[in-house]
């Protein structure tokens, strides 16, 4: 019966990942970065104002959006979608992930599941005990990927995700012994995350759960 779970659960794993990865991306309301930006700088250009052209799409951008999809007859819920791009930006909207990308996601979190119940040590880097950045920059080592050595300098690297937004193979962080970043760990879909705990080594728990759920603080994509 416990291997039935556990074959249930990587392919809930599995399903989830591959319906996120194969979707289209979409920019809304918590996302930033360069195409962010340059959402922003089209809405100046023609009327709308978005605010700072920062990259971090906030209120004043939501804003923007939804009267420019009023005045073009779209569905105006400030999310800019397929539709929107396309209205906007003239150009198809690019995929969240290339093909290298996804695949290094699943082969991300194909290893981090692998080393479930490796034990806890502080400082720990290597299969004989991890702690929680050390699980996360030994994993991404393996498919180039090279992470800073502390959680909150992991907090600062790739681009800032939404929690609505979330893909599998995404850091995700939280406050937990210490203000800031003090924890992290890789988001496996379906709400799950997987991380090197204190109290029970590297194990997967939801990002929802009691304990979880009021420490989040953000996640970065670094893929």
């Amino acid at each position: 019966m416990k291997h039935f779970f556990r074959i249930f659960f990587c392919l809930l794993v599995f399903i989830s990942f591959v319906s996120l990865a194969s979707a289209s991306g979409s920019y809304q309301e918590g996302d930033q970065g360069q195409e962010v930006a340059a959402i922003q700088k089209q809405l100046d250009a023609l009327g709308y104002n978005a605010g700072s052209v920062d990259g971090d799409f906030g209120s004043q951008t939501t804003a923007a959006v939804k009267a420019f999809q009023r005045d073009r007859g779209l569905d105006s819920d400030g999310v800019v979608g397929y539709a929107t791009y396309r209205a906007l930006m003239g150009r198809d909207i690019p995929v969240s992930r290339d093909s290298s990308s996804v695949s290094s996601a699943r082969g991300i979190i194909q290893t981090a599941l692998n080393f479930r119940g490796v034990p806890y040590s502080f400082g720990g880097t290597t299969p004989d005990a991890f702690d929680c950045s050390g699980f996360t920059r030994y994993v991404y080592s393996s498919y180039g990927v090279y992470l800073p050595r502390a959680a909150d300098e992991q907090f600062d690297v790739g681009r800032s995700v939404s929690y609505s937004r979330l893909q599998p193979g995404d850091l995700v962080f939280f406050s937990t012994y210490a203000e800031g970043a003090s924890h992290v760990g890789i988001y496996l879909g379906n709400g799950q995350f997987i991380s090197a705990t204190t109290s029970r080594g590297v194990a997967v728990d939801h990002l929802e759960s009691s304990y979880w759920g009021s420490r989040y603080i953000g996640a970065r994509r670094v893929l």
